[in-house]
């Protein structure tokens, strides 16, 4: 299935014209999404998971092509934008198998088929791994981010996925990217995460609610990127030492 997202700029703020245009991203590839908190970014993404038709504050126009042409009119745009917020809670009183089980009937998919593999997955992506009998309630954020990761990636026939702010998630931010584009998913994210914004070959700079400037990662940011993923890195380990009840030392950070 070749898909296509297309955004079509409408007016900032101010109601000034948009400086960006139009943006065209096909399947696999990933936008990052970036400005300070206010800028605009949670607007862009609610424009892209409505499709919205210069129908919103924004004006904005967007089309998501499958095989060149728009869905039927009457396919709910939740069918073709999966959607990751900040904040992810389960009401339901059952366990992970019973809910993918459920999503898996829901999408017409053979139940029972895919919650070990939904599982496996998730666990890829989270510190503490879940079983497919853990309930949905007594899960982790980290774990919960990562379930519906998973689930959206192999499961999931929306061709592009929004994500809020995925470095906050308490996931393994680099491969739930991976993971998401591996399965051909058009993926635009919001970020304020330096090596987020350098992992996508787009970001687009958002400020006073309009989409300002549209900038391909150059040669040099590949170079610098090295670096940053390096001091990452450090980050991370220390983070999860801590975390496990280790301790750090002077001079680890030299």
């Amino acid at each position: 299935m070749g898909a296509r997202l297309e955004i079509y700029g409408g007016t900032d703020r101010l109601g000034n014209k948009e400086p960006v245009e139009q943006i065209s991203l096909k399947a696999g590839d990933s936008l990052a999404v970036v400005g300070p908190t206010g800028s605009g970014k949670s607007e862009l993404l609610a424009d892209i998971e409505q499709l919205a038709d210069g129908d919103t504050p924004s004006r904005r126009t967007v089309r998501l092509l499958i095989n060149d042409s728009a869905p039927d009119a009457r396919v709910r745009a939740s069918s073709v934008v999966a959607t990751l917020s900040q904040r992810t809670n389960f009401i339901m009183d059952i366990t992970v198998q019973g809910f993918v089980d459920m999503h898996a009937a829901s999408l017409q998919k053979a139940s029972g088929a895919w919650a070990g593999e939904v599982v496996s997955l998730a666990n890829t992506l989270c510190g503490e791994p879940m079983r497919e009998n853990s309930l949905l309630q007594r899960l982790s954020g980290g774990q919960t981010r990562a379930l519906m990761i998973a689930d959206i990636a192999l499961m999931s026939d929306a061709p592009a996925v929004l994500i809020d702010e995925v470095e906050n998630a308490g996931i393994d931010k680099y491969q739930a990217l991976s993971v998401l584009r591996g399965h051909g998913k058009i993926t635009v994210m919001a970020t304020h995460d330096p090596m987020l914004m350098l992992s996508s070959p787009f970001r687009l700079v958002m400020s006073e609610g309009g989409m300002r400037s549209l900038l391909s990662v150059s040669l040099e940011e590949k170079k610098c990127r090295a670096t940053l993923s390096a001091l990452d890195a450090k980050l991370l380990y220390a983070r999860e030492l801590l975390r496990k009840g280790g301790t750090v030392q002077e001079g680890y950070f030299a």
